[in-house]
């Protein structure tokens, strides 16, 4: 028997396509109004009521916030609140999780934490602020969204509330960081937690203040009066500039094929039968922008933003189109030297608002590589660029092989440590990959440092513990082929779970935990009977049956 093959699904949109976000611009104040289409769900079999979401929702979300930061300098603060009446947000799509497989579940809560993780990021690295005005019914995947904010302000119109009511309607747990924000964020009382996250009907006005669920409530006739004078008193704190240039985010010019996509600066060759990717990303060519004015005019076609635009929609098409495609072979081609030209620019001017977005893009495109669950390579070929911010794709993966040409000096790769591997592009951990590679260790990061800029060969980079292994072009070919076979030969469910654990050996934080429990403790309760089984919670959900449970404690 066979299954039919999904429809592919499409990361880039645009305002004129979106079906359920809307967007208004007021000098330093952007409204981003969440007015979710029921009939627009991105599969059928469920309708999108009371502002519940699915994937379509968020790429539609992820896209706005990304015009947000690059189109419109001058906002200041992004105001997130509901277009519909008496309801803010009811969540994810309780039917759209009931009749989607796992792997639909865990990727579509993957990339739903990453865009509430992006809010945060933008808050903290470029000053673009966030207010949740929750102006009606906030549960589930909606507070999880207000909780990414900087600020929540709830109506106090005596029947608006915000719940977490997954444990108790759904036996799941709140996908998108939900447990995890409300201690670590909010810091809201262990005991007060335990009732909010157990009980269906959540928590409004006044109380919702006290246990510190939102940082203010307000009646509903001076509601509009103070989210304005909040989003203006938290734009005061930003240093976006008025007078900025936006940059216009044009579609990408993308080719995809059967088993290719092709970009201008990312290609993805897809083998099937050996069940392996091979991205690779290729170095600027030409004569690149070196100031603010000639970045400006180069606009979306600026490298280091082109680049980052591509790799991201190429990580986004592989994770969810090409799941059987478990091992992703990494490499880079071209000019080292005009790697580091470029990066030399970024950091340069990393204090421009352009610049300083862009170097955001870079980081947390990174990061979805980091927790991809797929298992990455690097191999560096002759031909490579491996150098500043295209090294990091080496140090992000599990193994990285370096060839070495012992009778070819010119022909032999080389990589080259800069300025940007010290902590440009930190993990979620906090730490650079190169702290994360050396647990943090001075002798082993001054080693590196005392190389940084220098062209480095297969031997010097393995003595200084940047590669895996540094074989020869007599053991090349071999010792890469049954590198992958093995890896490709091995459970994806025991890998996942490896790479997660060993990727991630740093510091605790709240982003390290948001994923490491979705990892975890999601990903076992999305597969219980409990939860999705014949009577199992998700399944029963709106159908009048009540669900049934095996008590057992496991």
């Amino acid at each position: 028997m066979t299954t039919a093959t999904p429809p592919r699904v499409e990361y880039q949109t645009h305002p004129s396509q979106y079906r359920h976000i809307k967007l208004a611009f007021n000098g330093p104040v952007a409204t981003l109004s969440i007015d979710i289409d029921e009939s627009a769900g991105l599969r059928e079999g469920y309708k999108l009521k009371l502002n519940s979401y699915d994937l379509g929702v968020d790429i539609e979300l992820n896209d706005a916030l990304g015009r947000i930061r690059f189109e419109h300098p001058e906002v200041r603060t992004v105001v997130v609140t509901s277009a519909k009446e008496k309801v803010f947000c009811s969540g994810a799509n309780i039917f759209m999780l009931g009749v989607s497989s796992h792997a639909w579940k865990v990727n579509f809560c993957k990339f739903t934490n990453e865009t509430r993780n992006g809010l945060e990021d933008t808050s903290k690295h470029s000053g673009l602020k966030f207010l949740a005005a929750v102006n009606g019914a906030c549960a589930g995947g909606g507070y999880e969204l207000a909780l990414a904010c900087d600020e929540i302000i709830l109506v106090d119109d005596r029947s608006s509330a915000v719940s977490l009511p997954e444990v108790p309607l759904l036996g799941v747990l709140p996908g998108t960081g939900g447990l995890t924000r409300v201690t670590d964020k909010r810091r809201v009382r262990h005991d007060l937690a335990d009732i909010f996250c157990t009980s269906a009907e959540g928590v409004r006005g006044q109380k919702a203040k006290d246990w510190r669920l939102v940082d203010d409530i307000a009646k509903p006739a001076v509601f509009a009066a103070k989210v304005q004078e909040r989003a203006l008193a938290l734009a005061a704190q930003s240093d976006r500039p008025a007078d900025g240039k936006g940059v216009t985010l044009n579609p990408l010019h993308r080719t995809v094929e059967a088993d290719a996509l092709l970009y201008q600066y990312v290609t993805v060759e897809i083998d099937r039968a050996k069940r392996t990717a091979v991205f690779t990303v290729k170095s600027p060519s030409g004569a690149q922008p070196t100031d603010i004015a000639g970045i400006e005019a180069a606009g979306d076609q600026w490298y280091p933003l082109a680049m980052a635009r591509e790799l991201e929609d190429a990580i986004l098409q592989m994770r969810t189109n090409a799941l059987d495609i478990g091992i992703w072979l990494i490499k880079t081609q071209g000019d080292s030297a005009a790697v580091l030209a470029s990066d030399a620019t970024l950091v340069a001017h990393q204090n421009h608002w352009l610049v300083r977005e862009t170097i955001g893009l870079l980081r947390r495109t990174l990061s979805r590589l980091d927790v991809s669950s797929r298992s990455l390579f690097a191999l560096i070929e002759s031909g490579s660029c491996f150098a500043g911010t295209l090294l990091e794709l080496a140090l992000a993966c599990d193994r990285s092989y370096m060839l070495i040409l012992p009778d070819d000096e010119a022909a032999t790769p080389k990589i080259t440590v800069s300025d940007t591997n010290f902590g440009l592009y930190p993990m979620v951990t906090e730490q650079s990959r190169l702290q994360r590679r050396f647990y943090s260790e001075a002798p082993a990061l001054d080693a590196v440092r005392a190389q940084a800029g220098k062209a480095l060969d297969a031997d010097a980079a393995f003595a200084l513990g940047l590669v895996t292994s540094n074989p020869d072009d007599i053991d090349w070919t071999d010792e890469v082929r049954i590198a992958v076979e093995e890896r490709v030969s091995m459970s994806p469910d025991a890998l996942t779970g490896l790479e997660a654990n060993l990727r991630f050996n740093g510091p605790e934080n709240m982003f390290t935990r948001v994923f490491g429990r979705l990892t975890a403790w999601q990903n076992w309760i999305f597969q219980r009977p409990n939860a999705v089984g014949e009577k199992g919670a998700l399944k029963v959900y709106g159908k009048g049956d009540k669900a049934v449970f095996d008590w057992n404690r496991v």
